[in-house]
């Protein structure tokens, strides 16, 4: 089984059920066949995002954190763009950011691990970051999001 197969069925476990633990979660995937150790886990769970959120009885189970669409990440962006970005552009596909001095570093690497839709990638300086869109479409609807973000 593929590690995208093993990522899926653990969302759809942690969907139909509550999982309070890995061990429970390694459990549930031992049921449907899918053997995985914790530290397997452990990485899944990094890279899917999930987070543990108290429910109504007073326990906590896994839950898909917020990784993509400009929704889910815009509390995060909106902290960052609002202290370091003085500027901002797009040309074709690339997004150009300009920051105060030294914070560009730090803001490319935010977006980078957010899991952004259409976002292929950074490369930041000392004040600029120029942020690969996967097209124009894209990187404009993204400066419409820095727009607001910097109200």
């Amino acid at each position: 089984m593929s590690k995208r197969e093993r990522q899926k069925e653990i969302l759809r476990i942690i969907t139909s059920i509550d999982i309070e633990t890995q061990h429970h979660l390694i459990e549930e995937l031992n049921k449907v066949g899918i053997n995985a150790t914790q530290a397997t886990l452990s990485r899944d769970i990094k890279e899917l995002h999930l987070v543990k959120e108290l429910t109504s009885n007073g326990l906590y189970r896994y839950v898909a954190g917020n990784k993509s669409g400009s929704h889910d990440h815009f509390g995060k962006l909106k902290t960052i763009f609002k202290e370091s970005v003085t500027s901002y552009a797009y040309a074709s596909n690339i997004v150009v950011v300009k920051t105060l001095p030294g914070l560009a570093s730090a803001a490319c690497s935010a977006l980078d691990s957010m899991g952004i839709d259409n976002l292929i990638g950074t490369i930041a300086g000392d004040d600029t970051g120029f942020l690969a869109m996967s097209d124009i479409d894209a990187a404009r609807q993204f400066c419409r999001e820095i727009e607001k973000m910097l109200e």
